[in-house]
């Protein structure tokens, strides 16, 4: 080999290295403008959260990363997000599966799996450890979406003028219920569930038109005055536990390289566990509040909490068997369930 044939050689791999290094600071740099939409007002306190997610996104990738967020559903409605997303109008969104069981049932048991946890963390185990990711996002990804992850502000409490002391006290327990789901498995126990309006809630319980409430948490009951009217509730919370989620238009989701996806992973992970810390703390002020100016809490037994999902799993079943996603994700829910000794 001669020496020109040396220098051309090196030349050619020089000038091959210099191309792989700038296609790969390209990619490094590449910026992702994203447009997300929330329910939550930016004041709030789930809307700080949901800022803390952005500021997390931004700083771990560098600015490449830039998410505008439309507040408080400011593009379309709070039902309409996940469509919105669907169809390219915004990025993301942060709402909630349950919003969209009237496009499938199975959204139910992403939104709320009424009844089948006791707290958030064993619902955050059943997504990333238990099949639940994969399985929801069979669903999701039929819609052009993809799931992220979910954050829980925590169990909802049952507010009551009677006492609530076990499944026994459910009987002929008139309340109000938000519809669906949760209407099938108290009628199931014995109760005579109400669907209501939330705004309808406090006139309810003065006129008597209603025993108690499933509201929302003890700590935002707090806040909407139900423990001025009555004097019981259950807590810690068990039978309703409501998630928001993150999501991505899939074609959006898929453009995005590894480092980048990994890095919103990890945002929506640190977005769950404070959510989740941040209503504990709440609802156990709140509880200590409570106790002290004479409200009685129940904490159901295990057997008593095994005995209200027994009755939950019957309903699921029902709901099973509307679509073969719902089917799915029911399934996937009870090999979870099973494996930790939640049901047999």
């Amino acid at each position: 080999m001669n020496k020109g044939t040396v220098l051309s050689t090196a030349f050619i791999w020089l000038a091959s290295l210099t191309m792989i290094a700038a296609t790969s600071t390209t990619a490094l740099s590449q910026e992702f403008n994203l447009r997300m939409q929330t329910h939550y007002a930016p004041e709030t306190v789930s809307g700080k959260l949901a800022q803390g997610f952005i500021d997390n996104v931004e700083t771990m990738s560098g600015g490449r990363v830039k998410i505008e967020m439309f507040w408080s559903s400011a593009v379309v409605a709070t039902v309409e997000g996940f469509d919105a997303a669907a169809t390219g109008i915004i990025d993301g969104e942060m709402h909630g599966g349950a919003y969209q069981t009237g496009k499938n049932p199975a959204f139910q048991f992403v939104g709320d799996p009424m009844g089948g946890y006791d707290n958030p963390y064993e619902l955050y185990s059943f997504f990333y450890n238990g099949g639940g990711r994969e399985a929801a996002n069979e669903l999701y990804e039929a819609y052009n979406m993809h799931l992220v992850g979910w954050w829980a502000g925590g169990q909802e409490a049952m507010s009551s003028s009677k006492p609530l002391r076990g499944p026994e006290d459910l009987k002929d327990w008139k309340f109000r219920s938000p519809p669906g789901l949760e209407t099938e498995i108290f009628a199931e126990l014995g109760a005579s569930p109400i669907v209501m309006d939330f705004t309808e809630i406090f006139t309810a319980l003065e006129t008597g038109i209603i025993d108690g409430a499933d509201a929302s948490s003890l700590a935002n009951n707090v806040g909407l005055g139900l423990y001025d009217i009555v004097k019981h509730a259950t807590f810690p919370g068990f039978h309703s536990m409501p998630v928001d989620h993150v999501t991505f238009n899939l074609d959006v989701w898929n453009s995005f390289p590894d480092d980048i996806k990994a890095i919103i992973d990890t945002a929506t992970q640190a977005l769950a566990l404070q959510t989740t810390m941040t209503f504990d703390i709440a609802n156990l002020e709140a509880a200590t509040k409570l106790k002290s100016e004479g409200v009685t809490l129940y904490d159901w037994s295990p057997e008593d909490r095994a005995s209200f999902r027994a009755g939950a799993m019957r309903a699921w079943d029902g709901w099973a068997e509307k679509t073969p996603e719902a089917k799915a994700l029911v399934e996937a829910h009870h090999d979870f369930l099973r494996r930790t000794g939640k049901i047999e």
